[in-house]
């Protein structure tokens, strides 16, 4: 991270608080709820507290060091994105069973093919071949490949309750082993064998320079404080986009995927363009890291989290995929093995994933 990064911008702070305002306003009835005018404020602040939320864990991140930065970053925008389904759920429980499915299957292919194809590709324009640690990422994608299997996969075989549904017992184990894998796989990354997650030269001085001093104590506190803001206002501000966005896909035809998709989108667009920019530095380490641990994240703390949401509003939980989408989960899965499993990228192995994003866009929206 760069020494700009060692303050605080004024839309980091200006747009929870107008975020704040704008909520206080709303709930206090001084604005209308149907206003069109407050539904477009709404998703311009949405957006902007989103991205404010990712710029304070960045830099508390930077406080903790890596590989904890990749983490608290990937934790931060995996509460985000609980708190968008959580939300929708919440205000309209009919319908949305296979939401939380939509989302974290959405965020999985929009990293292992977006963000990844468009890392490669970039790094591998700009920087003819690039490298990273084989260790780390064949740890963190078999982590990946079973938390994913578990959740998205499985669902569909089981015979106790008919597929694609996990009965009761069934969804709290599976959520369980979820979070046990994700916290292990995280001790593993920060502790037991952290060196797996660095780059091999040298991990911090490259094309970014040398290594920046830690921010001030102050901007810690305060950059802790602006983070829960950002992200109690993100919850409270999808609540309110929640019916409108449902209202929005049905009209233009689209199936309800599509609201995951959006959700997964928003919340990785951050992230992903940390990655982005990691991987032009010829930091393709730093990118796997951030790609891959926000998958894991995905699934391993979301799925847990949702899990106990629907037991106790007693509404049901559709996980399994569908046969395109379960074809495109292995073909994803198979693609990455390949191209983590060398230690080296080029262009080509960005370019297929993108051609597999394309494939995923198109069959959601036209199945």
């Amino acid at each position: 991270m760069s020494h700009s990064s060692h303050h605080l911008p004024a839309w980091s702070w200006a747009g929870p608080l107008a975020a704040t305002l704008l909520l206080g306003a709303k709930f206090a009835g001084l604005v209308s709820a149907d206003s069109a005018l407050l539904l477009c404020a709404v998703g311009v602040l949405l957006g902007v507290t989103v991205f404010a939320a990712v710029h304070h864990a960045e830099l508390l991140a930077v406080r903790a060091g890596e590989p904890f930065g990749s983490i608290l970053l990937a934790i931060a925008v995996t509460v985000i994105e609980v708190a968008l389904i959580l939300s929708i759920m919440l205000a309209s429980p009919a319908g949305t069973e296979a939401l939380a499915r939509d989302t974290v299957f959405s965020a999985v292919m929009i990293v292992l093919n977006g963000v990844v194809g468009l890392c490669l590709v970039v790094g591998g324009r700009r920087h003819y071949e690039q490298t990273f640690q084989i260790k780390g990422a064949s740890a963190a994608l078999a982590v990946l490949g079973t938390l994913a299997t578990l959740a998205l996969v499985l669902p569909n075989y089981t015979t106790t309750t008919v597929g694609p549904f996990y009965a009761p017992s069934q969804l709290l184990f599976v959520g369980a082993v979820s979070l046990i894998l994700y916290f292990i796989f995280v001790f593993v990354q920060t502790v037991r064998h952290r060196a797996y997650f660095l780059d091999e030269a040298d991990d911090e001085i490259g094309e970014e320079g040398p290594p920046v001093a830690p921010p001030r104590t102050g901007l810690v506190i305060a950059s802790a404080l602006l983070l829960i803001v950002s992200l109690v206002g993100v919850v409270l501000l999808a609540k309110i986009l929640s019916y409108p966005l449902d209202r929005a896909v049905a009209a233009a035809g689209l199936p309800q995927t599509v609201v995951g998709i959006v959700i997964a989108a928003v919340v990785l667009l951050p992230e992903g363009i940390a990655a982005l920019k990691a991987a032009a530095l010829n930091r393709l380490q730093s990118s796997i890291n951030l790609a891959l641990g926000s998958a894991i994240a995905s699934i391993g703390l979301t799925i847990p989290a949702v899990a106990v949401a629907s037991l106790l509003l007693g509404t049901k939980l559709s996980l399994g995929l569908s046969p395109d989408s379960l074809v495109l989960l292995v073909l994803t899965l198979f693609v990455s093995t390949l191209t983590l499993g060398t230690g080296r990228t080029t262009i080509l192995q960005g370019a297929i994933h993108l051609v597999i994003f394309a494939v995923f866009l198109l069959f959601a929206a036209v199945p």
